[in-house]
């Protein structure tokens, strides 16, 4: 299950993680983001721990956002030893599976 990351646990969270970290940049009032949120959840789950899923509400973390140019959403970045690795915006789970594929296993 995703936790909610914001501009206070973002480091300690994401950047310091032993573990890869796929954030989700959403926002309650896109409807992409709500489609596309269930669906990072169940790639979450069926990898079984190889990588965490965590969520950025853009409007709560504005600093986040700005930090790491998120112009639109929902937009996907995962971080491996603090740094992206890959994105993608939009509701793209093909996108997503690509990259978690290439880089997660």
């Amino acid at each position: 299950m995703s936790k909610i990351v914001t501009t206070e646990d973002f480091k300690t969270e994401v950047i310091d993680s032993q573990t890869p970290v796929l954030v989700d940049f959403y926002a309650d009032w896109c409807g992409p983001c709500k489609m596309l949120g269930p669906v990072l959840e169940q790639l979450e789950e069926s990898y079984g721990g190889k990588f965490e899923l965590v969520k950025v509400n853009i409007d709560d973390s504005t600093p986040l956002a700005a930090e790491y140019g998120i112009a639109s959403i929902p937009a996907v970045k995962l971080f491996v030893g603090g740094n992206v690795v890959a994105e993608t915006v939009g509701n793209n789970a093909a996108a997503v599976r690509k990259m978690l594929t290439e880089f997660v296993g």
